[in-house]
């Protein structure tokens, strides 16, 4: 026995690789029953699995083209990339996108563009861009809130986000004077680093939920009285990627601290319910959205992703009635996705943005309530032209989440839900978020801000408006067909946008609720 033990100890190193090899394919053939490749093609099976695994990291960087990708191609990210970095941005020889393909955008020019007056804002800030509504003025609420910047951080909860990644979006939005919208995580530590907060809840009502797991009011005040820095309450109804379906948060992303601030067990993997137990009707709903308001003075406003008109077309008829209603109302489309969801449901549950809302954006105009709302955008916008078409069709303000992410580092790896972004952003791993220079991150996601405005204000000077909000539908033309190549957004989508009061950016600049404070402070 002990001869049949003695391992030569002069094997050389193939031969322990040969030894591996007999070993692995013997576990293969006789012990492993769950795989049918590896069984029929012992220890070469395995290669076809890992090739499988870095197949998307493969098609990014060798197979693709640069207008290949979704959800955002090669060129999209390294625009804002660069834009991030404050490098040079530009493209030369032309174009290489398909420009008759359908559903192109083109931003119709003006012969002579806008030409600035020797006094004017953007002579000293070429990046001052704030919305043109107040968001709660209708509504006379005690709190109205101005946003300083036309683009901001949507909804990304801290638990989807790491730590490090949510405090650089928060400095980073201090920094381009944006707002940072929560996400239904619930307020963390990581969301007090200086920028506005627009705060969101959700059906699990993480940070105001009560030992029954449903909303508290009185949470809410208190968070809001402690904490001077939300500026707006939002209510999700539902979001782009999984519209109709509750989130999710994998156990194994959901620390001691997370766990204190949803209000939810260590470990444990976290469902919201599909529906809100707050209300359950349009009735309610405005009547939750009244009674918020009031309580904390801030403004109130929803989110949804849209498929079926019914329940809206109900809200803006009690509006109508009532003289009540949210103060804004942000728009996902079917194609936004921060969130881990079903494929069914992120092909194929809620309309596209321009789509949606397209059909919601009539809903109000019908009723003459346009006016009385800042319609907020969320879904891939976060590209001049795509703002300019956004802008054209009725939008006040836009919301980015994955274009956020990019400027402070994602590289779109596309398992966010696995808790092994290898960027840091969206996962719990303490070892990952270490490659998170936040001050160095905050400072891209102000600059990609701040070059997105610059160079949507340019686009708007070139169509011979001061500011985006004057863009029409007629501004803009899309690819439609062959027999009618390119129509204009009036045409295609059959409604013509409210116009916007606006006097002079001068005015705006001068504005008593500019993100909350005077800007010459």
């Amino acid at each position: 026995m002990d001869s049949l033990l003695n391992i030569p100890a002069n094997i050389p190193w193939w031969g322990w690789l040969i030894v591996v090899a007999i070993l692995v394919a013997l576990r293969d053939i006789f012990f492993q029953k769950s795989h049918t490749i590896t069984h029929n093609f012992p220890i070469v099976g395995h290669f076809r699995y890992w090739l499988e695994s870095i197949g998307p990291e493969m098609r990014q960087y060798f197979v693709a083209n640069n207008r290949e990708e979704l959800p955002f191609n090669r060129i999209e990210r390294s625009w804002i990339y660069a834009s991030a970095k404050k490098e040079n941005n530009y493209e030369g020889f032309g174009t290489d996108r398909d420009i008759y393909a359908h559903q192109h955008i083109f931003v119709k020019n003006q012969m002579m563009a806008y030409q600035l007056p020797e006094k004017h804002p953007n002579k000293t800030d070429a990046s001052f861009l704030p919305c043109a509504k107040i968001i709660g003025a209708y509504n006379k609420r005690r709190k109205p809130y101005r946003p300083a910047s036309i683009i901001n951080v949507s909804a990304m909860s801290f638990g989807s986000l790491s730590a490090a990644a949510v405090a650089s979006l928060n400095k980073g939005v201090a920094i381009a004077s944006a707002y940072h919208n929560t996400g239904e995580g619930g307020l963390s530590p990581y969301h007090k680093q200086g920028g506005d907060v627009v705060f969101h809840f959700g059906t699990g009502y993480f940070g105001v939920r009560n030992k029954e797991g449903g909303f508290s009011m009185e949470k809410l005040k208190i968070l809001v009285d402690e904490n001077p820095c939300i500026k707006a309450i939002e209510i999700k109804l539902s979001q782009g990627a999984k519209p109709g379906k509750g989130g999710v948060l994998p156990g194994a992303k959901i620390t001691p601290e997370i766990a204190k601030i949803r209000g939810v067990e260590v470990g444990k993997d976290v469902l919201s319910p599909s529906a809100h137990k707050a209300f359950s009707s349009i009735e309610e709903l405005l009547e939750l959205i009244e009674n918020i308001a009031n309580e904390t003075g801030l403004p109130v406003g929803i989110k949804g992703a849209i498929g079926k008109l019914d329940q809206w077309e109900k809200l803006a008829d009690l509006m109508v009635k009532s003289g009540k209603g949210p103060d804004f109302i942000a728009v996902d489309g079917g194609e936004g996705g921060t969130g881990a969801a079903p494929p069914s449901f992120a092909d194929h549950v809620s309309l596209p943005w321009v789509y949606g809302f397209s059909s919601l954006y009539k809903v109000f105009l019908k009723r003459n309530l346009t006016q009385r709302i800042v319609f907020i955008g969320s879904g891939k916008l976060g590209f001049p032209a795509k703002a300019a078409m956004a802008f054209s069709m009725g939008v006040d303000v836009i919301n980015v989440a994955r274009e956020a992410m990019m400027s402070i580092g994602c590289i779109q790896a596309q398992i966010c839900h696995t808790n092994r972004c290898p960027a840091g952003i969206a996962t719990q791993s303490k070892w990952l978020q270490n490659g998170i220079n936040i001050p160095l991150k905050s400072d891209r996601l102000a600059q990609y801000f701040k070059t997105f405005r610059k160079e949507f204000l340019e686009i708007t000077h070139a169509a011979g408006y001061e500011h985006p909000c004057q863009f029409t539908m007629e501004d803009i033309h899309v690819n439609v067909d062959d027999n009618d190549l390119n129509k204009d957004l009036k045409s295609s989508y059959k409604y013509d946008k409210t116009k916007v009061p606006f006097t002079t950016m001068d005015a705006l600049y001068n504005c008593e609720y500019l993100g909350g404070k005077t800007v010459n402070n």
